[in-house]
């Protein structure tokens, strides 16, 4: 059963490939969504599909990319929503 997810994420994730790591994890979870730059300086990343994969990209955004110092992460589950495909927004 497909699910849907929100997350943002706090701490040094602009300006250090942090969307771009995040969007070909995703996809290589067989995701789609969208993550996008919010003006407060944190990253919004909206996913959907199998709970399984949810849970492992959420695990994996407590690291993010390799240059990135997440500091913190809010979630919320959110109503499943029919996306083509993971993008960077």
């Amino acid at each position: 059963m497909n699910q849907g997810m929100k997350v943002t994420v706090f701490g040094r994730v602009q300006g250090v490939s942090f969307r771009a790591y995040t969007c070909r994890k995703a996809q290589a979870l067989g995701l789609k969504g969208t993550v996008t730059n919010l003006a407060d300086g944190s990253v919004e990343v909206l996913a959907f599909g199998a709970q399984t994969m949810l849970v492992e990209l959420l695990d994996w955004l407590h690291t993010g990319s390799p240059f990135a110092r997440v500091e913190h992460l809010e979630h919320a589950d959110i109503a499943f929503e029919d996306h083509s495909e993971f993008k960077i927004g």
